[in-house]
């Protein structure tokens, strides 16, 4: 149980850092005029990561 436990805080953990680094790409691209492409892929990654670990974390509740 203990295992799991720290594992779900591992997970959560990368989780947080995915999200603050796509963040960073996010506004690096918008910072940078002409690299909106990054902008785009910072954008696409978080969301992808956050709709992760919401479900990731309801999986964890049951």
């Amino acid at each position: 149980m203990r295992a799991s436990r720290q594992e779900g805080i591992d997970v959560l953990v990368l989780l947080i850092v995915l999200l603050v680094l796509w963040l960073i790409l996010a506004v690096v691209g918008f910072a940078i005029k002409g690299l909106l492409w990054l902008a785009i892929i910072g954008i696409i990654l978080f969301l992808g990561t956050a709709a992760i670990g919401v479900v990731r974390r309801k999986a964890m509740r049951r």
